[in-house]
């Protein structure tokens, strides 16, 4: 099938995506729906609970892999929606329905790439299809979860919303639980001790906080206080303030490096929820970057999570669609931005392989 024909198809399959509710462990007929691009296309797949994956026909263990990766899972519709989130329709060239920007458009993209390569004889990688589940809610079902069962991994591209440019880089992510101590009294008596008074030096101390070290492509680590808790009633100091810092972490640091810093220096107790959403990086001299830039596209990097944060291998997220669209209302995607998605992968990958 030729790339016009693919194109055509990746787009019904798209509007059948968007027209089945599928949000995050909920997915099972969206993955149905996959599956029924591989049965048409005579592709033999697999499905671990939601998640659906093929590889090329070709495939040569002694060869390196590559992963296409994107998502069918979607977060809830907003109150704010003025059009039917699950009625895909086209007006003014875009394609509106829920998850079609984040990450339906990547999504069809990749798998109409994957689709026009399969049967390619003699690649220099291996070829790697998933469509994952959970990817919203990080879920341990997702593709971290389904990674014991694939092959091994090399380098991948993700697909998300990114303008077609190469983000060659992404932040990762800790949640940090803070505890600032005091002493627990009545409000009418003298306490020199007070947890919310000590709070204000560590709020400070979190606001001018700078890591040492500037990441090319992600700046400075990003540290922010996002949430704050204590007191009960008016007449009583509480023994604590509970606070949660956010930290957006470059390619300069692991997550371990970042939380064994913090629980050193900070003037509070810290807890780390988990240490597993890294971030992810790929040479900008490695040939599939290099094969995007020769065709006119930027890199940059990207402040947004993505199922990246699930490998070691360097990783390249790319996708047609724009991430400040993502979990908005009304949400859509150019039907022309597909279109040249999956002109774009196709020719990244010619050279690639």
């Amino acid at each position: 099938m030729d790339q016009e024909q693919l194109t055509e198809k990746s787009l019904e399959l798209l509007k059948t995506l968007i027209s089945i509710p599928s949000f995050s462990s909920e997915e099972d007929k969206t993955a149905d729906a996959i599956e029924d691009w591989f049965k048409a296309f005579n592709i033999p797949f697999q499905r671990h609970i939601n998640n659906v994956y093929a590889v090329n026909k070709y495939f040569d263990e002694s060869k390196p892999t590559l992963l296409l990766n994107s998502h069918h899972d979607t977060v809830k519709p907003n109150s704010a929606y003025t059009k039917d989130p699950f009625h895909p329709h086209i007006e003014d060239g875009k394609l509106y329905g829920l998850g079609s920007n984040d990450a339906g458009g990547a999504l069809v993209s990749l798998i109409a790439a994957f689709t026009y390569f399969y049967a390619r004889k003699n690649p220099s990688h291996n070829i790697l299809m998933v469509a994952s589940m959970e990817e919203e809610s990080a879920g341990a079902n997702s593709l971290r979860g389904l990674l014991p069962k694939l092959p091994k991994i090399d380098v991948a591209i993700v697909g998300e919303p990114t303008l077609l440019d190469l983000a060659i880089a992404e932040k990762g992510l800790i949640v940090f639980d803070a505890v600032v101590k005091g002493t627990p009294s009545h409000a009418a008596h003298p306490n020199l001790n007070n947890a919310i008074y000590n709070s204000i030096e560590v709020l400070e101390w979190f606001k001018n906080y700078k890591f040492d070290k500037v990441s090319d492509a992600l700046g400075e680590v990003k540290l922010t206080v996002t949430q704050i808790n204590a007191g009960s009633q008016h007449n009583v100091v509480p023994a604590q303030v509970d606070l949660v810092i956010d930290v957006r972490v470059t390619d300069k640091y692991t997550n371990a490096e970042i939380a064994e810093i913090l629980k050193r220096e900070a003037p509070c107790e810290l807890k780390e929820r988990s240490l597993r959403l890294n971030s992810s990086s790929i040479a900008k001299d490695h040939p599939l970057v290099k094969s995007g830039v020769a065709l006119g596209r930027k890199t940059y990097g990207s402040p947004t999570l993505s199922d990246q944060a699930a490998l070691q291998c360097q990783s390249l997220k790319l996708g047609p669609g724009d991430s400040t669209r993502s979990h908005s209302a009304d949400e859509f995607i150019y039907v022309q931005e597909i279109e040249d998605g999956i002109d774009l992968y196709i020719k990244i990958l010619e050279k690639f392989l």
